[in-house]
């Protein structure tokens, strides 16, 4: 049963975690909006948390050993790693900015959305364990 809402609850902890990132990236790229030449980014959402969950239960998984501080810190890759996608603009601007304001608000907003979404379904999970753990 342990092991069972462990794996639960690191699903969403790591869905939680990337939506509130990606929200992070997507308000960049609104607060960018007039920067010339900024690059609009983005993730594939479902194959980052896949990549995650991934990484969080296999425990074979070999790390990165380094042997200079010159070397490559995955850490400092971020949540996301290599994962950042660089939006192709549907009408490319003079100045070479990518950002698209109608399309980051809908994301935004879609982002903003599931999160809440996963909050109130981890809420009414918990109430119900809670509920469940009374006597009556």
């Amino acid at each position: 049963m342990i092991s069972k809402l462990d794996k639960e609850l690191n699903f969403h902890h790591q869905a939680l975690s990337l939506r509130a990132a990606r929200q992070e990236l997507l308000s960049s790229n609104v607060a960018n909006a007039d920067t010339p030449n900024f690059k609009a980014k983005d993730i594939d959402f479902a194959s980052v948390l896949h990549e995650k969950l991934s990484l969080t239960t296999n425990l074979n998984k070999v790390g990165l050993n380094t042997t200079s501080s010159m070397h490559i810190n995955s850490a400092a890759q971020g949540v996301f790693g290599d994962n950042i996608l660089y939006r192709v603009p549907l009408q490319p601007s003079a100045d070479g900015n990518t950002v698209d304001m109608d399309m980051e608000r809908t994301r935004f907003a879609d982002n903003a959305i599931k999160y809440d979404a996963s909050i109130t379904f981890l809420n009414n999970e918990f109430r119900n364990l809670t509920m469940a753990m009374q006597e009556r």
